[in-house]
């Protein structure tokens, strides 16, 4: 696995820069290969204060590169330096008489970087693009009309997008996450259908199950969740649309007055920007008269937020561009009814009325009528709770995820990979 940017580590602090769903993804998939008997390295940048080597679990381990200095780099900009990362980590893959059997990249960066690795090791190259630049541009000029020079300034388009068509031709095969971004690469890259395998994200079913009664009923007191709460996780990012879910939410309160609305955005530290972000947040919500209705709660660390989601009375995803949605798939595995927009990546994958809820991402009435509909109908309530159960647990466990990507790897190669635990096996 080639995931370069963001803090990569056994246990990420989610929420941080560059660290959520695409990092949750690798380590997670990582580890069903290792369950399913094969050995998984994790590629990425070593910067701050990290291990050049970190074990995870059996048959899995994070391996760490410098480039560009011991400082946190965005990924918009890390491809300035990764031609110094691919030196270090041939190095390092000679000394060790490392060989490996395929090779995963995630997002563009770490795309364009395995693309010369692949070449110099003669390895098979599976790409998961996680987002994809024409999509996300079109989303962020829509949503900020008039900024494209700003735009283009932070986010680095053109190029990526120009890196992108170059990396999607070189690949042996791409992994997208959805089906809109299926068609999305059919038609905006001009990439052949049959190229493709959508892989959706997984969630761990050892974590994430709905609960009866009487447990959800202790933890939502522990939690002192005493009316109907709408919860929201995310990253502090501008495409999360905390904005829409905040305007959403007047509408709920003039129907459920004793709603309460729990955000928790950003990670276990806040930068200045983030900080700047969340306050403006908190400003908006004021302005709304939603004092009383809105708790901005502080960061949920992975071992409290199966509880948040079971105790939830429901989830709201209000991204304006969200390439899949993992905190919505997690809700939904715990029989909490998930509300998301129709940009909230899955969503086209979804039953609307029975899996899940979707609503326009730049319409706040619709989207505060759906939740509305979650709080106010007991029987509406009951059926998103038991079908989307249901519906993750069928089609989204990380084992279902990990066996299609060895299916992908086994039809590229023309034959069957190697285990770890068979004779002469690889490492």
């Amino acid at each position: 696995m080639v995931s370069t940017h963001g803090y990569v580590a056994a246990e990420p602090p989610l929420g941080a820069a560059d660290t959520g769903g695409q990092v949750v993804y690798v380590i997670q998939l990582s580890k069903k290969l290792a369950d399913l008997g094969y050995e998984v390295d994790i590629w990425t940048r070593r910067f701050e204060n990290q291990d050049e080597v970190e074990a995870i679990c059996d048959g899995v381990r994070i391996i760490r590169m410098p480039c560009g200095g011991k400082q946190f780099i965005p990924k918009e900009r890390l491809y300035e330096h990764l031609p110094e990362w691919n030196k270090h980590v041939l190095g390092y893959i000679a000394q060790h008489g490392l060989r490996y059997q395929f090779i995963n990249s995630h997002y563009w960066d770490a795309g364009v970087a395995t693309e010369h690795l692949s070449r110099v090791l003669g390895v098979s190259h599976v790409h998961t693009p996680h987002s994809l630049g024409t999509w996300k541009q079109e989303q962020m000029k829509s949503d900020f009309p008039g900024d494209g020079a700003a735009l283009e300034r932070k986010y680095n388009f053109s190029n990526r997008i120009r890196r992108e068509r170059m990396l999607y031709g070189s690949a042996a095969a791409l992994v997208p996450t959805t089906l809109p971004q299926l068609d999305r690469l059919v038609d905006d890259y001009s990439v052949p259908r049959e190229k493709c395998q959508v892989l959706p994200p997984g969630f761990d079913d050892s974590r994430f199950f709905p609960l009866s009664d009487a447990a959800r009923r202790a933890i939502r007191q522990r939690l002192g969740f005493d009316r109907p709460v709408v919860l929201a996780v995310g990253r502090l990012a501008r495409n999360k649309g905390y904005d829409l879910l905040l305007r959403a939410f007047q509408v709920v309160t003039r129907r459920i007055p004793e709603a309460l609305l729990y955000v928790a955005a950003g990670g276990s530290e806040i930068r200045p920007d983030e900080r700047q972000m969340l306050a403006s947040l908190k400003a908006l919500a004021g302005e709304l008269g939603l004092e009383s209705h809105v708790q901005f709660g502080t960061f949920i660390p992975e071992q409290e937020l199966a509880n948040y989601y079971q105790a939830a009375d429901a989830f709201a995803l209000p991204s304006r561009y969200e390439p899949f949605g993992m905190t919505a798939l997690e809700a939904m595995a715990c029989g909490t009814p998930t509300i998301v927009t129709t940009h909230g990546g899955f969503c086209p994958g979804i039953s609307f009325g029975s899996e899940a809820l979707y609503a326009d991402p730049f319409d706040a009435e619709d989207f505060g009528i759906m939740m509305v509909k979650v709080l106010a109908d007991p029987r509406l309530h009951s059926r998103l709770s038991r079908i989307g159960a249901r519906r993750a647990r069928c089609s989204f466990t990380w084992s279902i995820v990990a066996q299609k990507l060895l299916a992908v790897m086994e039809r590229i190669r023309g034959r069957p990979l190697q285990a770890r635990y068979a004779e002469g096996s690889l490492n």
